[in-house]
């Protein structure tokens, strides 16, 4: 229970399965059963929770999710303040990645209350794992924005990306995505689409990113995670004339004058300037050529 002599409480931030509960960290039913309070994204799904664990919780249960988090956070940092043990739980994986969390984080470490963490399962590490692509680096980039120019803005800032990327994406909005992806970052590119993971359905989809997009066109159901290659580290000699315009475009696309994208391709493919913006006068007089 609080602790009633004046000492700070805790922040347990604790991770949830994204798919079978029997995934659930042994610590998880531990810190249910004894927080002071309770904060879920949803409390339904927390109720449905402790009764597959076949516990009760014994502490206060509030709403924390999207559209009140701002307006919660406050209260919850005041009950820190007076010594309450202070659960947050979301629907599913760890709080604060691409979920509630991060606002009562950053407000509990200011006012210096101790923040500890139940780790439990996380999709964007499942993915990566699952994916069968490079996982020494990778970087995590959640959710891309729904509009169609605003998310190709987003992919184009990503073009050049060594590191393996790991997106959260809606079912109804895969196709167009992985469309996306394909035009920004190549057809051939690597990718992997993981489907309901741990769950009855679970599908991992690899192959090229073109071909993904043809497969995701018919429809796609349940949670989705994609995971694509990062782009090759290519030295001089690696890429061919079409693949050094399209970088070339791309950096255009994203805002960067001409000359800055030639130059920028050029250093990064180690290749003389020269031969990048001939490329580039080659492939715009063909088009202007093929025009009728």
């Amino acid at each position: 229970m609080a602790d009633v002599t004046g000492t700070t409480g805790t922040l347990v931030l604790a991770g949830t399965p994204i798919g079978d509960v029997a995934d659930a960290p042994p610590r998880l039913a531990a810190e249910l059963e004894r927080a002071d309070v309770v904060a879920a994204e949803d409390t339904r799904r927390l109720r449905r929770l402790t009764q597959a664990l076949g516990i009760h919780t014994s502490g206060r249960v509030v709403s924390y999710f999207e559209g009140n988090e701002s307006a919660r956070t406050p209260e919850l940092v005041e009950a820190l303040s007076g010594g309450a043990r202070v659960l947050l739980v979301t629907d599913a994986g760890m709080p604060s990645v691409s979920d509630p969390g991060y606002r009562l984080v950053a407000a509990a470490v200011e006012k210096d209350i101790r923040v500890t963490a139940v780790p439990g399962p996380s999709a964007v590490l499942t993915a990566l794992a699952l994916s069968g692509l490079p996982v020494d680096r990778f970087c995590f980039e959640g959710f891309l924005p729904r509009k169609g120019g605003e998310r190709l803005s987003r992919l184009r800032e990503n073009a050049d990306e060594r590191r393996t990327m790991v997106f959260f994406e809606a079912p109804h909005r895969l196709d167009d995505t992985l469309a996306a992806m394909a035009e920004v970052f190549g057809a051939e590119r690597r990718a992997a689409v993981c489907r309901e993971l741990t769950k009855t359905y679970e599908e991992v989809k690899r192959g090229p990113l073109g071909e993904l997009a043809v497969w995701a066109a018919d429809g796609v159901r349940g949670e989705i995670t994609v995971v694509v290659e990062g782009a090759a580290d290519a030295g001089p000699g690696d890429l061919d004339a079409e693949e050094l315009v399209r970088r070339v475009r791309v950096r255009e696309e994203a805002g960067e004058r001409r000359k800055e994208a030639i130059a920028a391709v050029a250093a990064d493919a180690g290749l003389p300037k020269r031969e990048v913006f001939d490329a580039v006068v080659a492939a715009k007089n063909a088009e202007k050529a093929a025009k009728p």
